[in-house]
């Protein structure tokens, strides 16, 4: 193992936006085994540290991998086109128009079923955002065009979380 290696190299999988969950769990978990402090107790206390910065590492590799907008955001980094989302939130007219109609439906929620209706509609929303990922990705390694759909995704999650958290304050 090198910790110069990107997560996809760590992991042994290919440098692709389509993963299978399964293989990146079982890999978690065998990278986790050889990687355990525990079992460099007898080489002594600077071999545990290193072996606690390598769990560290595996266990950062893995939130990303594992993560499809997480992932998206990754191979857009590591492909020079960084999210930068603090500093470029410039989204194409429709789907901004989308966002302010789902807050506006998000405010004037006021039970479980109106809740529900707006949150199917927000992960269908997801569910095509990470498809266009992935084929941006993908089949037409448009970094680029990935990155504003990760930007998307960012806003689509945002609005997700409000849900919860909507629900939470109605009490449903």
């Amino acid at each position: 193992m090198n910790l110069q290696s990107d997560d996809f190299e760590l992991f042994g999988v290919p440098q692709r936006f389509a993963q299978d969950r399964a293989a990146l769990d079982a890999r978690w978990k065998e990278l986790q085994r050889e990687a355990h402090p525990d079992k460099f107790a007898a080489q002594g206390a600077a071999a545990q540290r290193v072996a606690m910065q390598w769990s560290v590492r595996i266990n950062e590799a893995y939130q990303r991998l594992k993560d499809p907008m997480r992932r998206a955001a990754y191979l857009c980094e590591l492909h020079g086109a960084p999210i930068q989302a603090e500093d470029n939130t410039a989204m194409p007219a429709a789907f901004l128009i989308q966002q302010m109609e789902w807050r506006e439906s998000l405010e004037e929620a006021r039970s479980a079923v109106e809740l529900d209706a707006l949150d199917e509609g927000v992960q269908h929303a997801r569910g095509e955002a990470l498809a266009l990922c992935g084929q941006l990705l993908d089949q037409q390694t448009d970094y680029a065009g990935a990155a504003r759909q990760v930007r998307a995704l960012m806003f689509i999650a945002r609005l997700a979380d409000d849900i919860e958290r909507r629900r939470d304050q109605l009490g449903q």
